[in-house]
């Protein structure tokens, strides 16, 4: 009876074991399999060279995201958006994903206010970056992290 009970304890903390090693991998693997690439050159190409300023975007970006295959986001910019002062275009870069440039928006004075909802797919917990390009030639940036549980844009066959 108390060798049963041991097999019985035994074969639970495997069991268990098992669990939490499968629910770390993934976090594990994406480390392994999509390294954050350097967005200071690309940064470095969108600006030409010109440095940007921080503050003046809103982003709005789950800070846990269960699945990277389709993660809300939010970006508004504090813009007047009249034909002198108005976001020209509107950058998205995902440091972490096969392609950081995920996607560029590009806006005007029609469009009434410098505001974009979209979903992103994210290759795992990183920092996504929007940078605004604003009609007299300057920029603006803002970051924010997001832990993604379950990755996408990852090849799942190696």
């Amino acid at each position: 009876m108390a060798g049963d009970v041991a097999v019985r304890r035994r074969r639970f903390l495997v069991a268990g074991g098992a669990a939490i090693a499968a629910g770390a991998l993934p976090a594990a693997a994406q480390q392994r399999f999509q390294p954050a690439h350097d967005i200071a050159p690309l940064l470095q190409k969108l600006t030409g060279g010109r440095a940007a300023e921080r503050g003046g975007i809103e982003v709005e970006l789950p800070q846990v995201a269960e699945n990277g295959n389709s993660v809300p986001l939010r970006i508004r910019v504090t813009s007047p958006m009249t034909a002198q002062d108005h976001v020209s275009v509107l950058h998205v870069i995902a440091e972490r994903n096969p392609r950081p440039l995920v996607a560029s928006f590009h806006l005007g004075p029609q469009s009434g206010k410098a505001e974009v909802a979209t979903r992103v797919r994210l290759a795992g917990t990183q920092k996504v970056t929007v940078l605004a390009a604003l009609s007299d030639g300057g920029f603006r940036v803002a970051e924010v992290e997001v832990l993604v549980t379950s990755a996408a844009c990852l090849d799942e066959s190696l």
